[in-house]
């Protein structure tokens, strides 16, 4: 069975979406997933930088032809594999879609799930490769900055894909207010875009994030018992087969 293609995208950055992908990613692989991460950011990569890997191959290589993705990829010792990207390279950010579908061919070939830890925003990149997604997971956290942007990001991908499956993903922020937080973009789905938008789940706010970003380690190896670890573990859960 080929592999599943999740797109992990947001209106703006500083919403810890790089830090869902990674965990996502780890928890995933726990369910017995064979994970392959990709960073998918073509302007601003830094999943590399939060995992503390080594300079080497990357995204850009295998786009160009100059590496085959085997050849490209990161074991990472939380049980999956990473594609780095390539910060600031202004090459890979005009880069057409054909090229990255491409390679999600190859890796659908080898990885039952593959994450796209997509760049913030909304221009023609971002959009391109969001749309290739089987599913799309639009994080957002309560700020109405980010409840706008992400809304903006829902309705240029059902521009592009109408059929396109989407939830939503409530970060630093669970409970009641990360049913809250769907329950605005959900509002706003079906008051202006005709038609609902899922709750794939909420992440709570937790100090111990930013003690694994310092430590370049994935939440769940660095704080495995930690308020985050479980909810990120129970997201996954609802997104494997």
């Amino acid at each position: 069975m080929s592999g599943r293609v999740l797109g992990v995208a947001s209106g703006k950055g500083g919403v810890g979406k790089t830090v869902l992908a990674i965990g996502l990613a780890q928890a995933l692989a726990e369910a017995g997933e064979r994970v392959l991460l990709i960073d998918a950011d073509l302007g601003l990569a830094n999943v590399d930088v939060q995992l503390g890997l080594p300079a080497g191959p990357d995204l850009g290589m295998v786009l160009a032809g100059r590496l085959g993705l085997q050849a490209a990829l990161h074991r990472h010792r939380g049980g999956f594999a990473v594609l780095p990207g390539r910060s600031g390279s202004g090459a890979l950010a005009g880069l057409g879609a054909d090229s990255m579908a491409q390679l999600l061919v190859a890796a659908r070939g080898s990885f039952s799930i593959i994450l796209l830890d997509i760049g913030a925003g909304v221009q023609a990149a971002q959009r391109r490769l969001l749309a290739l997604a089987d599913l799309a997971l639009i994080v957002a956290t309560e700020e109405p900055t980010s409840l706008t942007d992400a809304y903006a990001v829902l309705k240029l991908l059902r521009q592009d894909r109408p059929d396109a499956d989407a939830r939503i993903v409530a970060n630093m922020a669970g409970g009641a207010a990360g049913l809250r937080v769907w329950q605005v973009l959900d509002g706003a789905a079906r008051n202006f875009l005709g038609a609902p938008v899922g709750f794939a789940g909420a992440v709570r706010r937790d100090g111990k994030v930013a003690d694994a970003i310092r430590h370049q380690q994935p939440i769940l190896l660095r704080h495995p018992t930690s308020q985050a670890a479980a909810d990120i573990r129970a997201l996954a859960g609802g997104l494997s087969r």
